[in-house]
């Protein structure tokens, strides 16, 4: 029929652009991957080596103890001594670092550069133990401090309770002021009670 009777296919409902004219708003969704919240990402790959801090840890404090000894100074010095005579008295072709040992230098430098982290990560492992250790001095303490004055309030309120409760003593001081006061009451009666059995004999 002529005035367009018929439809021409048109955008359908799920064929509406996107907000900046580039397709369909679905395209870009569809294209994008979901993240899923309840799905844990991927660990990312490091680029450097993984390893034990506590084990290294633990080396390192090896190490720092072992150059704060005796042991350490006297096989440096035997060393150092070796190294300087060998290169002083032994044939030129032997001698390895000729005077003034520089070699000997960057060896000793580089020991120097390797000791001195290595002890100051020995100090902050130590500084750490030291800390939990207070930490858990204080709590005890306070539990110390808080079990001692309940059972100074618990010491004060029966001392509180014993002093309204008749104690053996007291009991005993009473019993002995009523058989006295008896004993004094009973010689006036005896007379009287004299007389009676008298004056009933009669």
């Amino acid at each position: 029929m002529a005035g367009g009777g018929e439809r021409g296919p048109g955008p359908g409902p799920g064929d509406r652009e996107g907000p900046f004219g580039a397709g369909p708003a679905g395209a870009s969704a569809v294209n994008r991957p979901r993240t899923r919240l309840d799905i844990p990402r991927a660990p990312r790959r490091a680029l450097l080596p993984e390893y034990d801090p506590e084990a290294f840890g633990r080396v390192s404090e090896r190490i720092a103890r072992f150059l704060g000894t005796w042991r350490f100074i006297l096989w440096m010095t035997v060393i150092i001594i070796v190294w300087v005579l060998w290169n002083i008295f032994a044939p030129a072709t032997l001698r390895f670092d000729e005077y003034p040992f520089i070699f000997l230098t960057l060896m000793l430098s580089l020991q120097a550069s390797y000791a001195a982290p290595l002890i100051l990560l020995a100090q902050n492992r130590q500084d750490d133990r030291d800390r939990v250790t207070r930490e858990q001095e204080r709590k005890q303490n306070e539990r110390s401090i808080a079990d001692t004055e309940y059972l100074t309030r618990e010491i004060a309120g029966l001392r509180m309770g014993l002093g309204e409760v008749a104690t053996r003593d007291w009991i005993r001081s009473e019993l002995q002021d009523l058989v006295r006061e008896i004993d004094e009451r009973r010689p006036a009666r005896l007379p009287e009670d004299g007389r009676r059995s008298d004056e009933g004999d009669r």
